[in-house]
């Protein structure tokens, strides 16, 4: 499973995905899962989607059309994606996503880790609901990973 952490550090609160993968690259995670902290390189993260991934955890700020800070998980459908351009200089998941088959890939199961943003202005750092939200945002990702990979095997 991979784990990717989206999003711009001198946009503000577009930054969450990289700070929730920071955050997660210290923790006890199950076997087979990577954390990589992509930025804006989408670039790299398709290339690295043609590795032939079981699950893909996507983390990202979203458009604040509710509460700052709230976190929520989406999973994306296959057939509602559509071909997009990778752009060399930017991070647009969806584009990424749906220009993967162009590449020779295919799309794995995607879950989408995102939390409402108060402000994506230039500067740099989190606001305070959305810093706040970091946590819990760790702590839906362990369990996401931990239902994905299933039970483990008890060694005695």
């Amino acid at each position: 499973m991979l784990v990717a952490g989206v999003g711009n550090l001198f946009l503000g609160d577009d930054a969450f995905g990289s700070e929730v993968a920071r955050r997660l690259a210290g923790a006890d995670l199950p076997d087979g899962v990577r954390v990589v902290d992509y930025g804006i390189r989408a670039v790299h993260l398709a290339h690295d989607l043609l590795d032939g991934w079981d699950a893909l955890v996507l983390i990202d700020a979203v458009p604040g059309r509710g509460s700052a800070g709230t976190v929520r998980v989406v999973e994306v459908e296959r057939g509602e994606l559509r071909a997009g351009v990778l752009d060399a200089h930017g991070m647009d998941p969806g584009s990424v996503l749906g220009g993967l088959g162009a590449l020779g890939g295919a799309v794995p199961r995607t879950l989408v880790v995102g939390c409402e943003v108060a402000d994506v202005g230039e500067g740099i750092g989190l606001s305070e609901p959305v810093a706040a939200a970091v946590g819990p945002a760790v702590t839906t990702v362990l369990g996401l990973l931990a239902t994905l990979a299933g039970p483990r095997e008890q060694v005695s």
